[in-house]
């Protein structure tokens, strides 16, 4: 059971990173952090298309990797 559960944790660490490394950055510098959270926030630029996958994405493999974490860590001890 503890091999199999690290195994899926490992499954979504490489999942997680693999699908941040293709997201292309929204912003550069200081400027682009301030001024791109904000239209992050207001909503002034929608993400379509690839952009909107891989988002939903990362939120899905991300919280996947922290209950597994979570569980594999639980269930080990």
């Amino acid at each position: 059971m503890e091999i199999f559960l690290k195994v899926v944790l490992l499954i979504f660490a490489v999942g997680v990173i693999t699908v941040v490394l293709l997201q292309k950055g929204k912003s550069a510098g200081l400027a682009g952090a301030i001024s791109g959270g904000a239209e992050h926030l207001f909503g002034k630029s929608k993400a379509r298309g690839m952009d909107l996958v891989l988002e939903r994405t990362t939120v899905v493999l991300g919280a996947g990797f922290v209950i597994m974490a979570l569980l594999t860590t639980a269930l080990t001890n």
